[in-house]
């Protein structure tokens, strides 16, 4: 016997269409970073200095943004259908997000890194705080 559907507020499916974002995202770096100087790499000219870092880092780079694609996608998955795990997977997600602001912005010198920090900490707080899901009316 299956569960009846469980209603999704709209704000969480907004936040699973930002990790759905992340999934597009990430696989097209790795796309980018195992065909390195083709015409995508111009997709880089907002963050050239993450490039060349990415491109230091060869396989691995590609390992890590396959990486964040899988687990944006389960982020995605597990919010859009309402499941608990899908919330703290997308928590997870964005503390490690945050962090990665936080320590960009101190140990590499960039600041323009800390406008990340006020959104991931709303999104994670919002998330703390809501039930993972509604039952319909």
């Amino acid at each position: 016997m299956t569960s009846p559907r469980l209603a999704v507020p709209a704000p969480v499916r907004a936040i699973a269409l930002l990790f759905l974002f992340g999934v597009f995202a990430s696989l097209f770096a790795a796309i980018t970073l195992v065909f390195p100087g083709t015409a995508l790499d111009a997709a880089w000219s907002v963050n050239p200095a993450g490039h060349a870092g990415m491109l230091r880092l060869g396989g691995w780079a590609v390992l890590l943004m396959l990486g964040v694609c899988a687990a944006c996608i389960t982020a995605a998955y597990g919010l859009f259908t309402g499941r608990p795990w899908g919330r703290a997977f997308a928590i997870g997600g964005l503390s490690a997000n945050l962090c990665g602001d936080v320590l960009s912005a101190v140990l590499r010198h960039e600041p323009a890194t800390l406008i990340g920090v006020p959104i991931a900490l709303a999104l994670i707080i919002y998330l703390a705080r809501r039930p993972a899901t509604s039952s319909p009316a």
